[in-house]
């Protein structure tokens, strides 16, 4: 499946020039299953948790679960229930998957609903809160591996966010799109390079969550995504 331009984000991009803390995930781990789903639930007051797919569950453009989100999404189901955890994808489920061929593979391989919506991200929050049946987005936690798509919708419309790094890099990462690859790694250079802007964006923060205001922790070990630049943009230290 190729994508196509996401006009969504285009759209957006003024409104990242006046806040550029929206780019900044209330919180940074290396993959989904660093994630306290438990603690989610009971210390933010999240309901629902939807997962961006490519290099976020999967390898790009694949329908079989990685390993490295296995536990993660297994977490999640068990803490949330299947009806309450998704996948939002800016491919699959979208009009980039004509008659939804693409979604429905992904929903028999990974047993979990792709949500279906017309616009891209950060559009899609009527299609999100339908699909979950709630009104309060700051009850839905948003996870993905993309700062200007994934970390910037929720951090729109007040949900939780957390960013993780890409699940593949290298020729494992050979499928991914190249227009994402590239700016994938830009938005990790900007937000987490030493540089005066980096570090001015983490000391700001993002806008804090209705419910969750910092502590206790959200994750299941204490991570930095600070230090030498890689493919990626970011090199994890644990």
């Amino acid at each position: 499946m190729v994508q196509s331009l996401n006009a969504a984000a285009l759209k957006t991009l003024t409104t990242l020039l006046l806040r550029p803390s929206l780019t900044v995930p209330h919180l940074s781990v290396p993959s989904v299953s660093c994630i306290d789903y438990a603690s989610l639930r009971r210390h933010a007051g999240i309901r629902a948790i939807a997962f961006d797919k490519d290099n976020t569950l999967t390898a790009p453009y694949d329908e079989l679960l990685h390993p490295l989100a296995r536990n993660g999404l297994q977490e999640a189901l068990a803490t949330f229930g299947v009806e309450n955890v998704a996948i939002l994808s800016n491919s699959a489920g979208t009009l980039d998957d004509p008659g939804g061929k693409d979604a429905d593979a992904i929903e028999k391989k990974l047993g979990i609903a792709v949500i279906r919506h017309q616009t891209k991200k950060p559009g899609g929050l009527e299609e999100v809160l339908s699909h979950f049946g709630l009104t309060d987005p700051a009850e839905v936690c948003m996870v993905g591996d993309r700062l200007l798509t994934d970390i910037v919708f929720g951090n729109l419309y007040g949900m939780m966010t957390i960013h993780v790094l890409p699940l593949c890099t290298g020729a494992d990462n050979a499928k991914d799109n190249t227009i994402a690859k590239v700016l994938r790694s830009v938005e990790n250079k900007v937000l987490y390079g030493e540089w005066f802007g980096g570090r001015m964006l983490r000391r700001r923060g993002t806008t804090p969550h209705k419910i969750w205001k910092g502590t206790p922790s959200l994750s299941t070990g204490e991570f930095t995504f600070l230090g030498e630049i890689t493919e990626n943009g970011v090199k994890k230290s644990i």
